[in-house]
C-alpha cells in the first residue's frame, strides 16, 4: 500500500466539495426515470405483451437505484489541494484519478452553475490549461469558495506564467 500514498498523496491539504453535489447528481439520475416510465406506459398500452413493460422499467429502476446509492460515495471522493506551484484534483472510487495542474501552465478559469447548481448555491471551477487533455474541473464548489479559487488560480497562473 505504500504505492497508494505515491500515487494519491495524503500529506496534502485536501478540500472537500460541498456535499449539496449529491443532490445536483440525484436529480439527474432522476430524469432518467421519465423517459423509462414513458417507454414502459407507451409499451404498456400499445402491445398485448403484459411482461414487456415490466422488462423496460425494472432494468431502469435498478440502474438509477444503483446510481443513488452509488452518488454519495462518488461525491466524496471528490477533492482539490492547493500546494506552493500546482493544484490537485482527485475524484473516483473504482479508478481513482488525480490531476496536478501547474499554476503557470493555466490559459484560464471558469465558474459555471446550471440552474439547479445556482439553488443550491454551488458552482465547478474549470481550469484550462495549453493542453486540452490536462483540462480539470472541481464540481460542487459552494459560490463563494468558487470565486475565491477562480481569482486565486488567476492571479497565481499570470504571476507564474510571467515568470515571477
Amino acid at each position: 500500500m505504500a504505492d497508494n500514498a505515491a500515487l494519491w498523496p495524503e500529506e496534502a491539504p485536501w478540500q472537500p466539495v460541498s456535499p449539496r453535489l449529491a443532490w445536483v447528481r440525484r436529480g439527474g439520475l432522476l430524469l432518467i426515470l421519465i423517459p423509462v416510465a414513458i417507454a414502459a406506459a407507451v409499451t404498456g398500452i400499445w402491445t398485448d405483451v403484459s411482461w414487456l413493460p415490466w422488462a423496460i422499467a425494472i432494468p431502469g429502476l435498478v440502474f438509477v437505484g444503483w446510481g443513488l446509492a452509488v452518488v454519495t460515495r462518488s461525491v466524496r471522493s471528490w477533492g482539490y489541494a492547493e500546494r506552493a506551484d500546482d493544484l490537485l484534483v482527485r475524484h473516483g472510487i473504482l479508478v481513482r484519478r488525480l490531476s496536478v495542474v501547474p499554476y503557470g501552465r493555466m490559459q484560464y478559469v471558469d465558474v459555471k452553475a446550471g440552474p439547479l447548481e445556482r439553488a443550491l448555491g454551488i458552482a465547478t471551477v474549470q481550469l484550462h490549461t495549453a493542453a486540452a487533455a490536462s483540462d480539470a474541473a472541481i464540481p460542487g464548489l459552494p459560490t463563494v469558495e468558487a470565486a475565491r479559487l477562480r481569482d486565486r488560480l488567476a492571479t497565481l497562473g499570470e504571476a507564474r506564467a510571467a515568470g515571477l
